[in-house]
């Protein structure tokens, strides 16, 4: 579990490091043509030139870059964790906690990494589509708190569920418990806004999730178990 705990920032920090040296110079140097060029003819021709807008530009550029690149990292350490450190998780929980929650969940493996790829897509394409509205207060917290409680609700809770749940079970789940699944979302969305949350917070928030979904399951067979017998009876009464 320690291994499990750090193989995700391990990841994040490494493929942050990676896309920082491959890709500050040249994203660094689009953003300051970007932000020269698209300048309105005739208004602000004027004021490109100024020092102050010199100084604000040295400024907001590293800025915008590092909103841009780090995010792209910390998703992809989601879902390391999400598809990797998930199962490692769950086989825990299911020794100690849940062991009356068998397993009746197939093709678990697959269907975390095309999880995993989809929500990191939207997740990726919604950051950068989103991004210039961040100039904008305070749409920038809105936005991040958004995105990441989709990545958070949408990369985990299929991955707390797709072990030990069928296919009928795992989309009734996922419908009755989406309010949930969604909060937890925004719990982790709000810790993730502070930096060193970001060493536990994979793992932590496989950990609530894998809880919140077996119990779950749990509940819904017992419910299952419970309410059969009294609509059998009820059916031979008629």
């Amino acid at each position: 579990m320690i291994f499990a705990l750090f193989l995700p920032v391990i990841v994040t920090l490494v493929l942050g490091s990676i896309l920082i040296w491959l890709g500050w110079s040249p994203l660094t140097e689009w953003l300051s043509d970007s932000l020269t060029e698209s300048s309105v003819p005739g208004m602000v021709d004027p004021v490109i030139g100024t020092a102050g807008f010199l100084v604000l530009k040295a400024w907001m550029i590293p800025i915008i870059a590092v909103i841009i690149l780090l995010p792209l990292a910390g998703i992809v350490g989601l879902a390391v964790a999400a598809v990797w450190i998930m199962p490692m998780v769950l086989a825990h929980l299911s020794r100690h906690n849940y062991p009356d929650v068998k397993p009746r969940g197939r093709h678990a493996f697959l269907i975390s990494v095309w999880n995993a790829v989809w929500v990191s897509i939207v997740f990726m394409t919604g950051w950068l589509v989103t991004l210039p509205l961040w100039l904008i207060p305070p749409l920038g917290m809105i936005l991040s708190v958004f995105w990441w409680t989709f990545a958070f609700s949408r990369m985990m809770r299929i991955d707390a569920v797709a072990d030990h749940a069928s296919s009928e079970e795992r989309k009734s789940l996922l419908q009755d418990r989406n309010i949930g699944f969604w909060s937890i979302g925004l719990i982790c969305a709000l810790l993730n806004l502070l930096p060193p949350a970001w060493v536990f917070l994979p793992v932590f928030s496989g950990l609530v999730f894998a809880h919140f979904g077996l119990e779950a399951l749990r509940q819904k067979r017992d419910l299952s178990v419970t309410t059969e017998p009294a609509l059998i009876e009820s059916y031979t009464k008629e």
